[in-house]
């Protein structure tokens, strides 16, 4: 049984009763004992455990895990301390800090978000080291469907900060006129630089402080 020790645990626990949740919880099973998969099983819901459904004020939605040794860690666009800031999260930064005037730090360690209210949510939960998108078509998209249609039942206002194709896709399920969804391009440079200039981190704490909630404090610390 998922422990996630917040408010989520009630508001999930018929779906981790699922069928199709427990066809992948048995396909996970197998691919953890055979394979290299990221992140580690105990992080896969870190972003969960870190931001609860009561606290959120704004939600990134990545595709899925970073595919490398060492990198991901349960939070989208996220790394571990200590590794090198993969290409994609550089372009955040770079964009946080024309848009905010946020330093460029020295690590894509970015639990100072998800403490704050940001949950750094993926679409797929999991991949298999080396195969972006491996995990595809197993059952996370759906998880995390519903994962976006209970925020979108909320009454509090929040952002949605959807980046590329994929997360725009998700867009669809908000339609609660409460909320913010700010589109973009995704952060990768594969798209050719159409992210930047999007401010949808000054977009957001706008909309925030509008509806008399604090903004995010968007500054990574360094270590």
């Amino acid at each position: 049984m998922v422990k996630l020790n917040n408010d989520w645990d009630a508001l999930l626990e018929n779906e981790f009763k699922q069928e199709y949740y427990q066809n992948l919880r048995r396909f996970l099973k197998i691919a953890y004992s055979t394979k290299i998969i990221y992140p580690n099983m105990y992080d896969i819901f870190n972003a969960l455990k870190l931001t609860s459904y009561a606290n959120v004020k704004a939600v990134i939605v990545g595709q899925d895990p970073y595919i490398n040794e060492g990198e991901a860690h349960g939070l989208s666009f996220s790394v571990c301390p200590g590794i090198k800031t993969p290409p994609s999260l550089a372009n955040i930064f770079k964009e946080l800090s024309v848009d905010v005037g946020c330093t460029i730090p020295n690590n894509g360690h970015l639990v100072h978000w998800a403490a704050q209210g940001v949950l750094l949510l993926n679409s797929v939960l999991t991949v298999e080291a080396k195969k972006s998108r491996s995990h595809a078509g197993q059952g996370w998209e759906r998880f995390t469907d519903y994962i976006l249609e209970l925020l979108n039942r909320r009454k509090t206002p929040m952002a949605f900060l959807l980046w590329g194709r994929d997360a725009q896709a998700k867009g669809q399920i908000i339609d609660n006129p409460a909320h913010l969804i700010l589109q973009a391009a995704h952060p990768s440079p594969l798209a050719g630089g159409r992210f930047f200039g999007c401010r949808h981190f000054s977009k957001t704490n706008s909309f925030l402080s509008e509806n008399g909630l604090q903004p995010i404090d968007w500054q990574i610390p360094n270590y």
